[in-house]
């Protein structure tokens, strides 16, 4: 039980200071510290509470698990950490939250690819990863860990909308009303079209091939063969 706790509290300082450095507290320390100086300390604060996390989760028991999943819920989580996998490759291209170096911002006039699931590709890869590990390997430190990521990714994107659309003004506004927060909204509302999903190739392989790589090492970390090696046999 202590050793949960310990866990509890370094994924606590893990999140909690990503998000108030990220949003309240962001303004008032670049005005202090310039954006060298803010950066210098957002890094630093992230891999000392990122490293006493991985400590922290490492000491803690791996079991027991809470329940056991059937068979059938490993196969799906297989094919969502493949779509977690895509989502995450392809929210580093042509990503409209991340503005040029003037400041503006540039949108397709319809979501594509990833966008057309959600404007918040990379935040729901990980909202999705920490589902499927709750979902199949839960035990108390797996959902320390995966409730902690689940909420800072939620919390980060909805945050990154207020701030957004405060800074971007309607160019951004405009693309919250062409795409969705909650994954294929969009799609099933008719707002993005089903014939624009497809992400392209380079988010497909190098989406494909992350999932391939993280599954392999899965053993190798002390986890448990999933899929696709569970397929495998």
């Amino acid at each position: 039980m202590q050793a949960l706790i310990h866990l509890a509290l370094a994924m606590g300082s893990f999140v909690g200071t990503h998000l108030l450095l990220s949003h309240p507290l962001r303004a008032p320390l670049v005005a202090r510290l310039g954006e060298r100086g803010f950066l210098g300390l957002y890094t630093l604060t992230a891999f000392a509470t990122l490293g006493w996390t991985i400590l922290a989760f490492r000491a803690a028991p791996a079991a027991p698990l809470l329940w056991m999943a059937p068979i059938g819920l490993w196969h799906l989580g297989g094919l969502v950490m493949a779509l977690a996998g895509v989502m995450l490759v392809g929210s580093l291209i042509g990503n409209p939250a991340m503005v040029d170096p003037t400041g503006q911002m540039t949108a397709p006039e319809r979501a594509r690819g990833v966008y057309a699931v959600t404007r918040h590709p990379m935040m729901w890869s990980f909202i999705l990863w920490a589902l499927v590990h709750a979902t199949l390997w839960p035990s108390g430190r797996t959902l320390i860990l995966s409730g902690g990521i689940a909420l800072l990714a939620c919390v980060g994107a909805l945050g990154q909308d207020r701030k957004k659309a405060r800074l971007l003004g309607a160019p951004w506004r405009q693309w919250q009303a062409r795409t969705s927060f909650v994954p294929f909204a969009a799609l099933l509302s008719g707002k993005a079209e089903w014939h624009a999903l497809w992400p392209g190739v380079v988010p497909v392989l190098g989406g494909v091939i992350l999932w391939l790589g993280a599954t392999w090492a899965h053993p190798l970390l002390g986890g448990p063969f999933v899929p696709p090696w569970l397929w495998i046999g």
